[in-house]
């Protein structure tokens, strides 16, 4: 057994946030936005948890494949100097006749050395997927990005996740370039 390296394609994805503010966006019946609060850091680590544990980038990132990993990164974005609780937003469900909240959507939002939005981790767990809530949070962000005055945005996203950059594009983002992540794998 030995270790070997791969490499994923990424593509860093930018957007201007100039033009005025973006839109408030509607969400399906039971759902809502929850602001950033630290007292909701456990909701975030499992919601990331369970939107990224079985999709590509759990191999490119190995702390979003693991429950703690989760809740370490959660801890480290929102101690990060630029983090912007504005731009870092959690999805609830409400389901009809149920006392239970489901937590189903996070994206955290900082603000880089360069002064550009750094959107982190935009993730929905797999069962409320379709029902516009990446879109839904991914304008809140921006439109955090915005009200702190920052002037442009960027994300990375691995270049096999085709319905994120579909979702990407349609919201105004633009290919700037492409990254090569390495990662150790295990061989035999």
């Amino acid at each position: 057994m030995g270790l070997g390296l791969t490499y994923f394609k990424r593509y860093r994805m930018e957007i201007e946030l100039g033009g005025g503010e973006f839109p408030q966006p509607r969400l399906a019946p039971g759902y809502r936005m929850i602001a950033w609060d630290q007292s909701l850091i456990v909701a975030h680590a499992e919601t990331k948890y369970l939107s990224f544990r079985t999709e590509i980038d759990a191999n490119v990132f190995s702390c979003l494949g693991d429950y703690d990993g989760c809740l370490r990164l959660m801890n480290e974005i929102s101690h990060k100097d630029g983090f912007l609780p504005g731009a870092t937003w959690l999805v609830a469900y409400d389901p009809p006749d149920s006392n239970i909240t489901e937590y189903c959507g996070t994206i955290q939002g900082i603000k880089d050395r360069s002064g550009q939005g750094a959107v982190q981790n935009l993730g929905v767990t797999p069962e409320h997927r379709g029902h516009g809530l990446g879109t839904a949070m991914l304008l809140m962000s921006l439109e955090g990005f915005r009200r702190a005055g920052l002037r442009r945005a960027f994300l990375e996203v691995t270049a096999q996740n085709e319905g994120a950059i579909k979702l990407y594009r349609r919201l105004g983002f633009w290919k700037a370039r492409t990254v090569y992540k390495a990662v150790e794998v295990a061989y035999s």
